[in-house]
């Protein structure tokens, strides 16, 4: 496995070594001994699955009480993923960081707690899958505004379009009104 961090330093890429022939492939997508061995010494005690259509954004999310870090990966189309610092303590705190995920590159991203997370779906759909450090705790969920100009996130919407969001993330706060970690 390949780990390089990221625009913000604690966001990480990881890189899959993967072993293809003529019946398909395989690749390692966790270890706790290389995770550890690369900085990330995350023990995870939750496995998410989304499906989504084509132009849905999901987040901007984080948690104030059980905070998560994640493990991201999209099995099967392609999304735009963003990571949020939200640590007022932090050199990089209301920076954003962007990539893209896809089936085809098989590239996961750690995201430490202390961030927003979002995706972006630019195919025709993706199944997102993800392992959380902690539990889903709702009663302290948040959404950040996906489109709050103080972070300036550059999601590949296509000009005259509107992602589909959930209610939720419709009503987003912006980070000057948002609460945030330490």
């Amino acid at each position: 496995m390949k780990f390089t961090p990221l625009a913000i330093p604690d966001v990480v890429l990881v890189e899959p070594q993967v072993f293809g022939d003529a019946r398909g492939f395989f690749m390692e997508t966790w270890q706790a001994a290389r995770f550890a061995e690369a900085g990330i010494g995350a023990t995870f005690v939750q496995d998410n699955h989304s499906r989504s259509s084509r132009g849905t954004l999901r987040g901007l999310h984080y948690q104030l009480v059980q905070t998560q870090g994640k493990l991201v990966r999209v099995v099967a189309g392609e999304v735009f993923d963003v990571a949020v610092d939200l640590r007022r303590s932090s050199p990089t705190f209301g920076r954003w960081v962007g990539t893209a995920l896809s089936a085809e590159n098989k590239h996961l991203v750690w995201i430490p707690p202390g961030f927003a997370h979002g995706f972006y779906v630019t195919s025709e759909y993706a199944e997102f899958v993800y392992k959380c450090t902690d539990y889903y705790h709702p009663q302290s969920e948040r959404s950040l505004l996906w489109n709050d100009p103080q972070i300036g996130v550059a999601w590949p919407v296509p000009v005259g379009s509107e992602p589909l969001l959930s209610a939720k993330d419709g009503v987003g706060l912006p980070l000057s009104s948002a609460e945030c970690f330490p």
